[in-house]
């Protein structure tokens, strides 16, 4: 049996036609829903989802496509925009009761929880973002040598048939590239969840490669259609990155601060599985942006999706 959170209840929610995600959840208070990124599942944010659970409702769920949530096939080229699923998370938070909630996401859930924040002010009162930016920022500082940082991003940009056929050769070889080239402490992940995660992304090739080409493709362009008209996250906002230095090129902080007005960004030192390798940063970023002054009720930040 693939490793669990210990203390966290597991459900099946159905959140679209024919789609439903499997969530953690423990704990009670004002609710937060924390989504994962790649190539993992729910269980990167064990340690985080703990500590927050002994004074908040924490939510953990595996994205559609991911883990132990359905894997629909994608037939139109929305089935994995990040804004289905962000209503997926929408749909999943008021399936437990909560209207409003906290939401924070790491890298590829970083993406999930800016569209849905975006999209769904009403319902959003904080976002956390771990290690992430806008899709539209992403694709336009990925260039020349730093590009090639980003090769998974432009192999799984590619039309259906030829990611799939590559990755699904090795799916080990390839996802476990990035688990061992992106943690600057590898025992952060031991070798059960390692294995939980190899297991999950290695059964979920096709949708995971979809999730990225949308990111290629229509999330990109929902990005440009909110910066165009000016819309902006209007909740308390933290952003917690890698110290890259001046490795990067660009200011992370002045891309994200376009986006978020009320926005708190700070550094850590650690790899890029932060949640796994400095959960005392993490959950003092969270409990941090918790205490914010909650945005406006019926605020507006973006188009309903």
């Amino acid at each position: 049996m693939s490793p669990r959170i210990p203390g966290f209840d597991y459900q099946r929610v159905t959140v679209a036609d024919g789609v439903s995600l499997t969530a953690a959840v423990a704990g009670s208070g004002s609710p937060i829903v924390l989504l994962h990124g790649f190539p993992q599942t729910h269980l990167m944010w064990r340690h985080v989802a703990a500590d927050l659970a002994a004074d908040h409702t924490v939510i953990c769920p595996d994205l559609r496509g991911y883990g132990a949530s359905d894997k629909p096939v994608d037939t139109d080229g929305e089935t994995y925009s990040k804004r289905t699923m962000g209503n997926d998370i929408v749909a999943l938070a008021q399936a437990f009761g909560h209207e409003r909630f906290a939401l924070a996401g790491h890298d590829r859930g970083a993406l999930v929880a800016f569209r849905a924040a975006l999209d769904h002010p009403e319902h959003i009162t904080h976002m956390a973002s771990l290690d992430g930016m806008s899709t539209a920022d992403t694709w336009e500082v990925l260039h020349g040598v730093l590009g090639a940082v980003g090769f998974h991003l432009y192999l799984m940009a590619q039309p259906v048939g030829l990611p799939e056929q590559l990755i699904g050769a090795s799916p080990d070889a390839f996802f476990g590239h990035f688990l061992d080239i992106w943690a600057k402490n590898p025992d952060s992940i031991p070798a059960d969840v390692r294995a939980a995660y190899l297991a999950a992304c290695g059964a979920a090739v096709p949708s995971i490669v979809a999730d990225f080409r949308a990111s290629a493709t229509i999330d990109i362009e929902h990005d440009l259609v909110d910066r165009e008209a000016g819309n902006a996250l209007r909740m308390p906002v933290a952003v917690v990155q890698q110290d890259w230095g001046s490795a990067l090129g660009f200011e992370p902080e002045t891309l994200w601060r376009a986006w978020a007005p009320d926005l708190h960004h700070e550094t850590v030192t650690c790899g890029h599985f932060m949640a796994e390798e400095a959960p005392a940063d993490i959950v003092r970023a969270l409990r941090g942006l918790l205490t914010r002054e909650v945005a406006t009720r019926g605020a507006r930040g973006g188009v309903r999706g």
